[in-house]
């Protein structure tokens, strides 16, 4: 452990003008506050903060930082207040410290619960300053350091898989790659220990087999290749990491045997110029692999990392991996934003650079549950990206297999809310098309589109996902208070008396419901039955004479017109219903009512008291229909029912052939149809066709 004047002299030696009173009082105040408290491993708990500030020391990082992470436990493990770190620190540290503090004793809350609410806490507090990450990286690579003295394994494998799926991620946003492959590498052995060691061993013998120096040979030919042509450059080589590799033998679906590039190597030069020549280079040495080279310096990720990446086949058939950088772009590399600190001079703070921290913060504000939380922030943190690029040329990153609906929400959220269409690389393209590597995208808006709740089926960023599925709350809430406010109208008619304003009033506050809204959207999400909103209006009712008069009657039907599909209701699979039908909806508590036709087999009569009468409205846009067509087994048969539904303009959502004989074979098709009228017109038609035995509806 770092004694007090080492912590002090490693600030002062790169950072003269730190305030050295204030890293003596933190030191001082954080190991009286932890006081006789011990870690797992029986290390005075005093000795984590500390090491810590000494993990962020060799990051060069300011002394309000390192006073941070000396600090950063008080709050949680010891008797200290948030006021007295901001009397004796100032704002800025308290700020930061209160940013860092785990939720750790939320022990009533789930696993998911727990660990999205450490993330929501210091994704708020990093949003402000980038600082709070850095220390909160720290802090959690110290922890997987020391993970093995923790006894309970189930504890080590949350904390394991909490670091792999959030934590590494955060430190390669921001680009800390070298915060990242030690935490991958900590997690995946005790994740995986199994395949850990099998791939540690493996590796240990690729060392024997090749005398233990072959990552020094190539390193040298490196070296006396690139200096031969007059470039100055530094050498290094490695293996790669365990989980490296394993994560790319289990995407490539093949053993460790068979691969062959586990060995990389990094040149480093003085200038981008000197970049590309050595890549040209080394290219004219030994051949690439295709496929396998990058150019990060021309178009850099979205953290800022910039390298040149290649992988080229040896004389012995041995792929190596080799980057290109300059000194500069290395030290990015391995430390991020961390190396563009500027210590009290900076007029741009570095978390200004970081784009994707305010995406996250959007999320945060959008996301309705943990779990949620936590799917969104693994999509924007964890995926392949690639590039597109606006009309403007502006460069918009996103992960593969995105659509226009994410690029859209990428730009602005305002533009992804009226997105109707787009054109990629100038041709019109639906919103669900997969964009690729370097397409130039133009979204088509307008100003009456809102979010379609089947846009979930292909957007596939964080920010999109949850932009969406904001809007969608939204609008389902105040569809389902407009059921709810008709089905209250339905319900205080039936009542022996005015129900008048006090009466509400009193029936909120029984009911524990804010306001006249919440009860609206409880009675048409059917939290609340009609006797329980009547006996809250007027207490007793229920077992009155008049209870009779709560028994739900035959209702007037509530259209469905203005409700929007997939939000408010949903039409059933079982009976296909369309426009035209008589139809009933069936409530479930906190669902969407679920539409069926009224002679539908699966309603369930004895459950009349949940059901709605509906009715579609005057400009209902039309249904799926599902028919039974049994066709002649005869060539041309499926032309011709082909031609009677085009000339119908019905569009052939789904086609099924479910069983053929040597005379007859019955086809069931998903239909869309303007309504019940046009589906007779249908039938009819196929009817009349002499290649049909029987068309029917099902």
């Amino acid at each position: 452990m770092l004694r007090q004047y080492e912590l002090v002299d490693r600030v002062l030696d790169y950072d003269p003008e730190a305030d050295e009173g204030l890293l003596n009082r933190a030191y001082v105040f954080s190991m009286q506050a932890h006081g006789s408290q011990k870690r797992a491993s029986g290390d005075p708990y005093f000795s984590h903060p500390i090491e810590v500030a000494g993990i962020l020391t060799d990051l060069r990082l300011d002394d309000e930082t390192i006073a941070t992470a000396i600090l950063h436990d008080t709050i949680e493990d010891t008797v200290a207040t948030p006021e007295e770190i901001l009397s004796k620190f100032g704002p800025s540290v308290a700020r930061m410290v209160d940013g860092v503090t785990k939720l750790s004793k939320i022990d009533a809350q789930s696993e998911n619960e727990r660990a999205a609410e450490n993330l929501r806490k210091f994704l708020l507090a990093m949003s402000d300053d980038i600082r709070v990450l850095l220390v909160k990286l720290a802090d959690r690579l110290h922890n997987m350091r020391t993970l093995h003295f923790i006894k309970k394994e189930e504890k080590r494998r949350r904390i394991a898989r909490e670091t792999m799926d959030i934590y590494a991620p955060l430190a390669e946003r921001i680009g800390m790659y070298e915060f990242m492959r030690e935490m991958q590498t900590l997690a995946f052995r005790e994740l995986e220990p199994e395949a850990y060691e099998s791939i540690t061993r493996r590796l240990e013998t690729l060392r024997e087999e090749g005398g233990g120096d072959r990552i020094a040979e190539i390193s040298a030919d490196l070296k006396r290749l690139v200096e031969r042509s007059g470039i100055p450059c530094e050498i290094s080589g490695r293996q790669k990491h365990p989980y490296s590799i394993w994560r790319k033998t289990t995407e490539r679906h093949v053993s460790m045997e068979k691969m062959s590039d586990v060995m990389a190597f990094r040149v480093l030069v003085d200038t981008e110029e000197e970049c590309y020549r050595t890549l040209g280079i080394i290219h004219r040495r030994w051949p690439m692999v295709p496929g396998r080279f990058k150019d990060y310096i021309s178009t850099p990720k979205r953290n800022g990392y910039r390298s040149l990446h290649t992988t080229v086949m040896l004389a012995d058939n041995q792929r190596v991996e080799i980057q290109i950088r300059t000194h500069d772009m290395h030290a990015q590399a391995e430390y991020g934003i961390a190396a563009h600190w500027a210590y009290k001079q900076s007029s741009v703070r570095p978390d200004t650079q970081v784009r994707w921290i305010r995406d996250l913060v959007e999320i945060l504000d959008n996301a309705e549950s943990p779990e949620e939380l936590l799917e969104h922030t693994r999509m924007a943190m964890y995926q392949d990206r690639i590039f597109a690029f606006t009309p403007a040329g502006e460069l918009i990153q996103l992960p593969k297999g995105a659509t226009p609906i994410d690029f859209a929400y990428a730009v602005h959220t305002d533009l992804g809310d009226q997105a109707v269409g787009a054109k990629i690389d100038g041709r019109v393209a639906p919103l669900r098309t997969e964009i690729q590597n370097g397409a130039q995208v133009q979204i088509l808006r307008s100003k009456g589109q809102q979010p379609q709740a089947n846009w979930l089926n292909f957007a596939i960023t964080g920010k999109a996902r949850a932009s969406i599925r904001r809007h969608l709350r939204h609008k389902e809430r105040d569809e389902m208070a407009s059921i709810g406010a008709k089905l209250y109208d339905e319900i205080v008619s039936r009542m022996p008396v005015t129900i008048g304003d006090d009466a509400l009033a009193d029936a909120l506050k029984r009911l524990n419901l804010s306001d006249e809204r919440a009860l609206m959207e409880a009675i048409g999400r059917q939290q609340l039955t009609d006797v329980q909103v009547a006996e809250a209006l007027m207490p007793g009712i229920s077992e009155s004479a008049e209870a009779e008069m709560l028994l739900p009657p035959q209702q007037e039907a509530i259209t469905i017109k203005g409700l929007t599909p997939g939000v408010a209701y949903r039409l059933a699979e079982c009976c296909h219903p369309v426009p035209g039908d008589r139809i009933v909806g069936v409530r479930r508590p906190g669902d969407a009512i679920e539409v069926h036709t009224i002679s539908c087999d699966t309603l369930n009569a004895e459950e009349n008291e949940r059901w709605v009468d509906l009715a579609w409205g005057d400009t209902a846009e039309g249904g799926v229909a599902r028919i039974a067509v049994n066709l002649k087994n005869e060539p041309g048969a499926l032309g011709v029912i082909a031609t009677i539904l085009g000339t119908h303009r019905a569009n052939i959502l789904e086609l099924r052939l479910d069983n053929r004989d040597t005379t007859f074979h019955l086809n069931t098709i998903d239909l869309e149809v303007r309504d019940a009228s046009h589906l007779m017109k249908i039938l009819a038609s196929l009817r009349a066709a002499e290649s049909v035995e029987s068309a029917e509806r099902i």
